[in-house]
């Protein structure tokens, strides 16, 4: 079958390389989305192993959907029974652009809801009802320029829910993005890593999932395929049990540092909640008087912007950084992310990598410093 898989803008690179691995074909990369051709094997694998996806959808139609009344028609013409009882519930999920006849993307939502409900009550004589929360089926309308397609999400919730989060801080990284950078990284788990500004251990969560080959899912118990009629309970067990039997027996080490009392007691919390208490160490301490054991490692940090968190100096942040790097950190590579250009110059490095990224809605810059002992020129050699 087609598999659709959405996730953040400029992880598709990465993520179309997580879906070979798990056995796809005929991969094609779009805008926020990755394509391939698998079985219900690849959609299971999909949901509990790759760490750069959002949803995993199954495209079910595609139709000319220029005003209200042709929405409406063609998703009435798609057979729901296939899909769902009228015992069930539904929701949608709807994207509008370029199709002025919509209002907003909750009207197109709303019309296709009424489509499918007035399907089963003329079928069946009772309609299903709607559930925002976990519903039976979750259905994902895409409109452009007046083309709809519809496919129906095997994910359920959103993929970068791990069910490891116990709290967050006033501004948690999202868990897809984490492990995107740690994969556009090209850091391979075979060496330290590295956060010192933790906050509440995402980046460190994800890396040790990483470098231990751990499924990113493995602590979650709901996708949205198990309610679906053609759930293969034998199979998702397989997939489960092969997935377990290629993890790592070992790993790197994993470290975390935060100044901030607070958040260091809510990383400890979740590391623990995600099983991986014996695989990282965190402690409360300022990135000025950290001292890091011998490279190589590498560092991946998210410091503040300047944007939500506020910061008295943030130029002074950055050039602090910089200069930690530079007189603490021979041998490693550092990794860090942030929309603030201004506060990047003050790390007085320059980056031999630039990758253009969004936290949310902030534009950022994903860049890299390499960390030579003695000259640049001296360690390449």
């Amino acid at each position: 079958m087609k598999i659709h898989v959405k996730t953040l803008a400029r992880l598709e690179e990465v993520l179309a390389q997580e879906i070979a691995e798990i056995g796809g074909t005929d991969i094609e990369i779009g805008k926020r989305i990755v394509s391939f051709e698998g079985s219900l094997k690849q959609v299971y694998r999909a949901n509990y192993e790759l760490r750069s996806a959002v949803r995993v959808l199954i495209p079910i139609q595609s139709f000319k959907a220029r005003h209200e009344d042709e929405l409406y028609r063609n998703i009435r013409k798609i057979d729901w029974s296939e899909y769902m009882t009228n015992h069930q519930t539904l929701a949608i999920d709807s994207v509008v652009v370029n199709t002025p006849a919509f209002r907003h993307t909750k009207y197109a939502a709303l019309k296709a809801k009424d489509a499918i409900v007035d399907q089963f009550r003329a079928n069946t004589g009772r309609r299903p009802n709607v559930s925002v929360d976990r519903p039976d089926l979750r259905v994902n309308l895409h409109i452009n320029q007046g083309q709809a397609s519809v496919a129906i999400d095997s994910s359920g919730d959103s993929l970068h829910k791990r069910n490891y989060r116990t709290q967050t801080g006033p501004a948690p990284m999202n868990e897809v993005l984490a492990a995107g950078l740690i994969l556009l990284s090209g850091w391979k788990g075979d060496s330290l890593f590295l956060d010192p500004m933790c906050g509440t251990g995402t980046l460190c969560i994800e890396a040790a999932s990483y470098a231990w080959n751990i499924p990113p899912q493995i602590n979650r118990s709901n996708f949205g395929f198990m309610k679906w009629a053609n759930f293969d309970e034998k199979l998702w067990e397989e997939v489960k049990a092969k997935a377990q039997k290629n993890r790592k027996t070992s790993g790197p080490q994993i470290l975390g540092s935060d100044k901030d009392f607070k958040s260091i007691k809510i990383a400890q919390q979740n590391i623990d909640a995600a099983g991986m208490s014996d695989k990282i160490e965190i402690q409360r301490k300022k990135f000025e008087k950290l001292v890091p054991p011998e490279g190589p490692g590498i560092i991946i940090m998210n410091p503040p912007y300047d944007e939500r968190l506020g910061v008295e100096d943030i130029g002074a942040l950055y050039k602090m950084m910089g200069d930690q790097l530079k007189q603490q950190y021979a041998g490693y590579e550092a990794w860090i992310i942030s929309s603030n250009m201004q506060a990047f110059k003050q790390v007085g490095l320059r980056p031999s990598k630039r990758i253009k990224l969004y936290n949310g809605p902030l534009e950022c810059k994903f860049q890299k410093y390499e960390m030579y002992t003695g000259s640049k020129k001296a360690a390449k050699a």
